[in-house]
């Protein structure tokens, strides 16, 4: 235990020039992208075609647009799109169940939030691998799309009035993929505030047959592409509210229960961090899918702080206390507690500094099997000692019988 410690503290060092840096690259160059989908081969472009119109539909249908019938004359009268609403439960469409199992926020690059998520997807549908598509709006970027959709749906009268550009989102990319296995995680990076995710997925698309050299689309460039192959297909709509990570208040990232907690030998390079977005500098966390544990088994923990000041030292001087609690038929009881752990110039790596962006790291390893078979309340309070601050944030779990 006291080694995997020594590998969580080396995270407060390796998290600040790892995942969230190359997410926002990857997805902030729109004309990289562009490039990217036209270097795709025919089927995927058709993927990802049949992907976006169909993202394009929910988004309309969720701004009062009307999605316009194939052959139907064109409107006359302009439409007024409404604003984008929250607050509605998840909606899943289509003959592929995709759920939002889970997500966490942690402390991103330049002000934004890291969100790294795990998807359920009815594996059985898509044997024979999966494209993926991810659009995140806010309502200010909806309200433009909608604008842009319900202009085009009228024609002008004089026929010269060029389409309103098609508006950005907060997140918009394409994934291929062999063969989900039930679940599978990516990662979003977003700033502060609330956003609807559309999450589209569908069977990918078989390679045409004989030699593409001779296929029309691949050498008319300018060729639109062909309508994607039928096959099964999910669309998700799941509500996020990101925090905001920037302010000085003493906070803390989502607090991530693990299955395990993994070294690796090596940083990932960049192109195999997006299929891995619990992946941390030189460790990969496993997250828990359900919280339950089993008696042989370790419960662990771990979560950023943030809003430390500094001591003295110039180190941080926090302490955190974990202590359980026994949730039973009659009511929660106090189960017991460990002993409290120091995050000061003494435990912090010499280099650790709050100035140079580094992330306090908390984390908890403990085994089980004290613990009898129950539901548990993990309860953490992390109190900064030079501020006089202190936060107290809560997970579950569950211990299995033998």
């Amino acid at each position: 235990m006291h080694g995997r410690r020594v590998l969580i503290l080396t995270v407060a060092l390796a998290f600040v020039c790892s995942a969230g840096s190359l997410l926002a690259q990857r997805n902030n160059n729109d004309k990289g992208k562009q490039q990217q989908q036209q270097q795709r081969p025919p089927q995927e472009q058709q993927d990802v075609q049949a992907l976006v119109t169909l993202v394009d539909t929910a988004l309309m249908t969720d701004t009062g647009v009307p999605v316009p019938a194939p052959g139907a004359p064109a409107a006359t009268t302009p439409v007024t799109p409404k604003p984008l609403a929250f607050g509605a439960a998840d909606k899943n469409e289509g003959d592929v169940s995709v759920k939002w199992l889970s997500n966490h926020f942690v402390k991103g690059q330049s002000g934004d939030t890291y969100v790294p998520f795990t998807l359920g997807v009815d594996k059985a549908q898509l044997s024979k691998g999966a494209a993926l598509y991810v659009r995140i709006v806010n309502a200010e970027q909806a309200a433009s799309f909608a604008s842009a959709m319900a202009a085009m749906a009228v024609p002008p009268k004089d026929g010269k009035a060029a389409p309103a550009p098609r508006p950005s989102f907060q997140w918009d990319s394409v994934h291929f993929l062999d063969g989900p296995d039930g679940q599978l995680s990516r990662a979003v990076q977003l700033k502060p505030g609330q956003y609807v995710a559309f999450i589209a997925l569908k069977e990918k698309s078989p390679a045409p047959a004989g030699n593409q050299r001779n296929n029309r689309n691949n050498n008319d460039k300018n060729a639109p592409p062909a309508a994607a192959a039928a096959g099964p297909v999910g669309l998700l709509r799941h509500e996020l509210t990101v925090p905001d990570f920037n302010t000085p208040d003493l906070r803390t990232s989502s607090v991530i229960v693990a299955q395990s907690v993994e070294p690796l030998t090596a940083a990932l390079p960049a192109d195999q961090q997006e299929a891995n977005p619990y992946v941390f500098g030189p460790m990969r966390i496993v997250p828990s899918a359900d919280g339950k544990f089993a008696k042989s088994g370790e419960l662990s923990v771990i979560f950023w702080i943030y809003g430390a000041k500094e001591a003295a030292s110039g180190k941080p001087d926090v302490v955190v206390d974990y202590s359980f609690h026994q949730r039973l038929a009659e009511g929660e009881k106090y189960f017991n507690k460990t002993a409290p752990q120091p995050l000061n110039a003494e435990t912090l790596p010499p280099q650790f500094s709050i100035a140079a962006g580094h992330q306090l790291p908390g984390s908890l390893v403990i085994p089980l099997t004290s613990f009898p078979a129950g539901d548990y309340r993990l309860e953490i309070k992390v109190t900064d000692k030079p501020s006089g601050a202190m936060l107290t944030q809560s997970v579950n779990f569950t211990v299995l019988p033998v």
